[in-house]
């Protein structure tokens, strides 16, 4: 094994990410959803086959086109910019000037390295600056960049960043905390292991509205 590959593979396991935009081709969007469906399902069919299946078995024979429509269409849905949510703003007529925290936001994604799912928790908030934002659309937006390969840190920057621009203001943060089966259910298989991780804009950069938004997320809120 070369040394790059060496690289690559200690960059992968160690969960480390390049970059906090998706590292995306100029031309990932030349071809259309069907025709990525259709070579996609040739690559599982191949995988499968190489694997030793047999794929004329009624139970698998379907796998390869479930498959690549789950990967286009579900999982990997949020690559495509024509799936972005629009997050429409309203103004802050009732003058709302505190933190408004969204918690417990599902977070679904996929690790870039190993194509394992990681499931976990995001809690988003954000102080107006004379402009709101419906509270669905914040679980959106976690959805849409959590529907790629991803790594968590590039996720929870990604957030907040998109935030930021809907609200257009600095005061966004956003925390993560959530299990990778990538090391959950190989490698060290750790069950029990999460990660977190956190980003802070504006005045979440200060200790006290930081620890304020952190106090927040630790509430019993279950009904």
């Amino acid at each position: 094994m070369s040394n790059m590959d060496n690289y690559k593979d200690e960059i992968g396991d160690n969960h480390i990410g390049t970059s906090a935009e998706t590292p995306l081709r100029e031309d990932a969007f030349e071809i259309t959803d069907e025709q990525k469906i259709k070579s996609i399902k040739k690559d599982v069919e191949s995988i499968l086959h190489t694997l030793g299946m047999d794929l004329t078995d009624d139970s698998i024979k379907g796998t390869p086109n479930r498959v690549a429509k789950m990967f286009v269409k579900e999982i990997f849905g949020g690559l495509n910019p024509e799936r972005k949510p629009n997050a429409s703003t309203f103004d802050n007529k009732y003058k709302y000037g505190e933190m408004l925290v969204e918690k417990n936001i599902t977070v679904y994604s996929t690790c870039e390295h190993h194509l394992l799912p990681i499931v976990g928790r995001a809690h988003v908030a954000y102080i107006s600056n004379g402009t709101v934002v419906g509270l669905s659309k914040m679980n959106r937006i976690v959805d849409y960049f959590a529907k790629r390969p991803q790594v968590q840190e590039r996720l929870t920057i990604q957030i907040v960043q998109e935030l930021k621009n809907v609200l257009n203001t600095e005061d966004v943060a956003c925390v993560i905390d959530a299990k990778h089966l990538c090391v959950n259910s190989r490698g060290i298989r750790d069950i029990e292991s999460s990660t977190v991780t956190s980003e802070f804009g504006g005045q979440f950069k200060e200790e006290k509205v930081r620890r304020e938004f952190l106090d927040y997320i630790k509430l019993d809120t279950q009904f």
